[in-house]
Parts: C-alpha cells; sequence; structure tokens
C-alpha cells in the first residue's frame, strides 16, 4: 500500500439562506476568462498582453489587471479586454477602478449585466442613490428584477432616508416563499435603522419563531444585537442558547454566546449604522444565495468583494471571501483575509483555523504547528485536535500526533460513525511508532464505526500481511477494499501486493501494473512492480521499474531508497510467500470485480 495523503475536514464557516433563485443566468459572459481571443491589435500592445495572461493563469489577478489596463490605454476599443479588467479589478475589490472600466464597456455595447451592477456599488458608495436606481433599471433578467435589484433599490431609499420606499422595494422579494427569511431580515434591519423598534422587532421575531425559516448566523448575530440594546438581553440569551448543538459553527457560537452573556445593554450600538452597511449585508445575501448555482464561485466572488468594498470591517464577508479563495486553491491569498480578521471578532478563531489548514495545503507544516498549538490554548475544538494530529503524523512526529488525536477524541461528547476518521488516524501514527497492539485496536474500531470503510479495510489488512498476520483475513480486506475502490492507484497496489505476497505473481503483476498506470509518479508503486516482475520472470522490465523508483519524488519517504539500490546492484529478491488456505483464500479472489 502506498502512502495517501490524509484529508483534512475544513468546518464551514457561514450559514446561508437557501433559495431556488437558479432560474436565470446572472452574467453573459464567463468570468475570469482567459481567452487568448481578447486581443486583436498591433504588435505595440503584445508584451503587456501577455505578460497580463501569464499573471492571469497563475491567478495574480492584481497583476493581470494592471497588465491589462496597460494594453488597453494603447487598445481601447477592446471589448473583451475590457470585460475581464472590470470583473478582475471587482474580485480585487478595487470597485471604484471596476466602475471606471465598467462604464467603458457599457458605453461600447457590453450587454453584461454585471456591468450595470458595479457601477450602481460605485454609485452607491458615493451616495448617488437616485442614480444607482437609474443604473439598475437597465438590467434584465428575472433574478436581477425579483433579487438582487430590490434588495439594493430597498437599501438606496434608506440612504435617502424614505422608510416607506425602502420597504416598498422589498415587496417583490416577499413574494418568493424561499426568500421570505431574507426579506424578514432586511426589513428588520431597515426598521431598526429608522429606530421603529416595534416593527423590527415583529420581522425578527418571525425569523425565530417560525422553525421552516432558516436562522444565518449573520441574522442570529443581529437579532441578539437588537435584543441587547433595546433592552431585551434575556431574549438574546434565550435565542443562543437555542442554537448551542449547532455543531458546523460550534466555536462561533461559543463566542457569540459569550459576547452575549457579557453585554452591556447601554454599551450596545446598532449593528447597521448606514445604508452601505446595509447594502454590504444585501452583497453578501447575494453572494452566499448565488454561489449554491452554476458558475457559483465566480459569481461570489464578485458579490462578496462588492460587499467588502461597501462594508471593509464585515468579518463574515471576509471569511466567504477567503472561502472563495480557497476553492480558487489560493491558499496565501486567504490568509491574507483571515488575517485582516480582528482578535475580538466571533469570526477570528473559527478565521485562525482555517488559515493553519491552509498553511498545510502549502506545506508550511512548521508554522500549521506553530498555529494550531496556539489555538488549542483558547480550543477543546476536536476538529482541530484532529488536523494538529494530522500536521505532526505527517512531520513524523507520531508521540505526539497521538497525544493530540487522544484529545480530540477525549472532547467528543459521543462517538458516532462519522468518529471513524479519528480513530483510523491515530491508528496509523500508532502503527508507525511501531506500537501495534494499539493500532489494531483502533483499525478494528475505525472498520466498526465507518461500516467498513475501503481505506480502514485497506491499512489493516496490508498491515496484517506485512506482519505475516492473519492472511486469509488480511486478503479479504484488500478485497473488500477494492471492490469499494478499484480506481484508487493505492488499493490496487494493495491487492498487486497482496497476491505477491501469497507468491500469485503473475496475478501480482496484473493488479501492481494497473496501480502504476492510475498512480504512475509513485515510487513505492514502481517499487512493488519491480519485485513482482522479477519474481515473474521479467527480469529487464524490473530493473526499469526500480531504476524509475528512484528518479520519482518520495514525499512520505517510504521508498526504503538503499533496498532499492542493493536489488539493482546484485539483482537479488526474496519474498518467501505466506502460508495460507488455498481454499478460503480462492473464494476471496472469485470475488473481486473485474474492470468490465
Amino acid at each position: 500500500m502506498s502512502s495517501w495523503k490524509y484529508f483534512t475536514v475544513l468546518i464551514a464557516a457561514v450559514l446561508v439562506f437557501n433559495s431556488c433563485m437558479n432560474r436565470t443566468n446572472i452574467s453573459d459572459t464567463n468570468l475570469f476568462s482567459t481567452s487568448s481571443d481578447a486581443l486583436n491589435a498591433g504588435k505595440h500592445t503584445y508584451g503587456s498582453y501577455v505578460a497580463g495572461r501569464v499573471a492571469h493563469l497563475r491567478k495574480d489577478f492584481n497583476s493581470a489587471a494592471d497588465f491589462y489596463i496597460q494594453t488597453l490605454k494603447k487598445d481601447p476599443q477592446n471589448k473583451e479586454l475590457l470585460t475581464n479588467v472590470y470583473l478582475i479589478l471587482t474580485s480585487q475589490g478595487r470597485i471604484s477602478e471596476a466602475a471606471v472600466y465598467a462604464q467603458q464597456a457599457v458605453d461600447a455595447g457590453d450587454k453584461n449585466n454585471f456591468a450595470y451592477i458595479i457601477i450602481a456599488a460605485n454609485q452607491f458608495k458615493l451616495k448617488q442613490y437616485a442614480e444607482v436606481r437609474k443604473t439598475l433599471s437597465k438590467t434584465d433578467g428575472k433574478i436581477y428584477e425579483e433579487f438582487i435589484n430590490p434588495l439594493i433599490s430597498a437599501w438606496s431609499f434608506v440612504g435617502e432616508g424614505n422608510k416607506k420606499k425602502a420597504l416598498a422595494a422589498l415587496d417583490v422579494i416577499k413574494k418568493e416563499s424561499s426568500l421570505r427569511a431574507l426579506y424578514l431580515f432586511h426589513a428588520g434591519m431597515i426598521n431598526e435603522y429608522f429606530n421603529d423598534n416595534d416593527a423590527a422587532l415583529n420581522d425578527y421575531e418571525i425569523i425565530v419563531k417560525e422553525e421552516k425559516l432558516e436562522m444565518s448566523f449573520r441574522a442570529l448575530q443581529v437579532i441578539c444585537n437588537f435584543y441587547i440594546q433595546t433592552g431585551h438581553k434575556d431574549k438574546a440569551v434565550a435565542l443562543i442558547n437555542k442554537y448551542t448543538d449547532n455543531k458546523s459553527l460550534a466555536d462561533m457560537m461559543k463566542r457569540l454566546r459569550q459576547n452575549v452573556m457579557a453585554a452591556n445593554p447601554q454599551n450596545t450600538k446598532k449593528m447597521i449604522t448606514g445604508a452601505n452597511i446595509g447594502l454590504s449585508e444585501a452583497f453578501f445575501n447575494i453572494a452566499a444565495t448565488l454561489r449554491l448555482g452554476v458558475s457559483g464561485t465566480d459569481l461570489a466572488h464578485m458579490f462578496i468583494s462588492l460587499a467588502l468594498f461597501e462594508n471593509p470591517d464585515y468579518d463574515l464577508a471576509r471569511l466567504l471571501l477567503a472561502d472563495v479563495l480557497e476553492t480558487r486553491e489560493m491558499f496565501a491569498e486567504a490568509n491574507e483575509q483571515y488575517d485582516m480578521i480582528d482578535k475580538n471578532s466571533e469570526a477570528y478563531y473559527t478565521a485562525q483555523l482555517h488559515k493553519a489548514n491552509n498553511l498545510v495545503a502549502l506545506n508550511d507544516y512548521q508554522a500549521a504547528e506553530l498555529l494550531m498549538k496556539s489555538l488549542t490554548l483558547d480550543s477543546d475544538n476536536a476538529q482541530l485536535y484532529l488536523d494538529l494530529g494530522d500536521v505532526l503524523r505527517i512531520n513524523g512526529n507520531q508521540k505526539e500526533a497521538i497525544k493530540y488525536y487522544s484529545e480530540a477524541i477525549k472532547n467528543l461528547d459521543k462517538i458516532q460513525n462519522s468518529h471513524w476518521v479519528l480513530f483510523y488516524a491515530r491508528g496509523i501514527s500508532y502503527e508507525q511508532d511501531q506500537q501495534w497492539d494499539a493500532a489494531e485496536k483502533d483499525f478494528l474500531k475505525a472498520l466498526i464505526l465507518s461500516q467498513n470503510h475501503y481505506m480502514v479495510l485497506n491499512y489493516l489488512g496490508y498491515s496484517w500481511l506485512k506482519q505475516g498476520k492473519n492472511p486469509e483475513q488480511a486478503f479479504g480486506l484488500i478485497v473488500d477494499a477494492y471492490n469499494q475502490a478499484p480506481q484508487d492507484g493505492n488499493i490496487a497496489d494493495s491487492l498487486g501486493w497482496a497476491f505477491y505476497r501469497l507468491g500469485k505473481y503473475s496475478q501480482a503483476v496484473q493488479y501492481l501494473e494497473k496501480a502504476s498506470e492510475l498512480e504512475a509518479s509513485n515510487a513505492v508503486i514502481s517499487d512493488h512492480l519491480g519485485d513482482a516482475y522479477w519474481m515473474a520472470g521479467r527480469k529487464n522490465e524490473a530493473r526499469f521499474q526500480w531504476q524509475h523508483a528512484l528518479t520519482l519524488e518520495d514525499e512520505m519517504q517510504e521508498l526504503d531508497i538503499d533496498a532499492v539500490k542493493a536489488k539493482l546492484q546484485t539483482g537479488e529478491v526474496f519474498n518467501t510467500p505466506l502460508p495460507y488456505d488455498e481454499t478460503e483464500i480462492q473464494e476471496k479472489i472469485d470475488l473481486i470485480m473485474t474492470d468490465d
């Protein structure tokens, strides 16, 4: 069994309102397009454009935008490039600049509705509220008419001090049953802003009391704040206690509860202090909702950037933006967003936990370990201990990894099937630390909890074979694992190696060749295949595989390099087949699923 990189489960950062608004494509263009057709001009623009494309493909969007802007100075009529520029600038939060190019694009005939949204967002920032609505009127499509535009228009009327028109603008959203919670939330915030606390209370409490309406974390923050600053802290406490069992937001909920309990009503200020804050909430809700649909990542990136343009201190928006960046595998950029979240924020701990996981993705294990250890000082989060254990295990520090895996298990309220991964991970560390009895116990526990997950079957079966124990049972476990995941190269490797250990070399070659095709860059698989070739009498092919193994990167350092070199030098391979019951093994062989 060759190594596999142990996955890290990320905690969901934000609950969002559900919606069925995937009715109309929001954009007529492919966001972040890197089409080579964007440039149709002379040689004098070529250098800056190519530099922009290279930066674009490398996801260095700020540099890409700057190079494209240089190109536009010499080729101002390039419509596709104009579109790329305003979209990329928006994604980077450079909204005022994006609005300039969006206007140029519109003037040149761009039909992308989102260009008008960028222009309107910038007008809103400049408090040109009537112009905002005029710009929005140029968009078309139901998703604009019945979802996006009403939210923006409502807050533009708030900016003008007109509560009646603001609430009236939301009426179209009220008609969509799936958006009822969203309507009530924004109506409540508008009433609260205008100090109509009775009306705000009515809106908020419908969300609180109707079980079918989903309560987002942001709504929970806003409503609790409203209760406290209007003299109803008892209601805030009761509301927060209602959601303490929310495991996906456990740490944020814990900190929100602490803040609610410690809050002084006299010192509690409104959260919605201006129309721009309300618009930021609207853009956040739009981003979170559209992310569920087609092109969701691109659209969420755009709208969440607009949310932060209107309210740079919006921590939940930063979490969502960072999450989008992680989806794009822009882990360093995501961490820049997490670093902008204040230590006093309810989102701070969650942000730091995500940051640590991103450091792992960036292979900066030392920094990840230091950060995770600092977080354990203020948390009993089982996920954190699991993640820290993983980092320590990858770094070869098995004893300390076992310590944190054990802490994770200890901090579980109740062991459930989903916790198999904890026992599995600790079992791996025990096995690598030569504590086989403890490892075997954890693997057997993980096998029960996971209902025979193929990774557990594979690891336990392979470990038994390495020790020459329970050959029939071990072979059966690996067969079961293979039948679950026949296209996993590591599992195919285990099955091939199991045949090898039983002395069935032709079958060993069959599955090890398949494993090599599936995992062509895996050094351990190449070594195994070389051994099988040798025992099958295919000496030249064996030597080739051993030489190939030495050229491959072995991240987990599982390959015994000295042993491979010795085989190449002496041509000696020894394999004493394990004794086994032929009838039992044949019964297991008959169960192997074919690739047909």
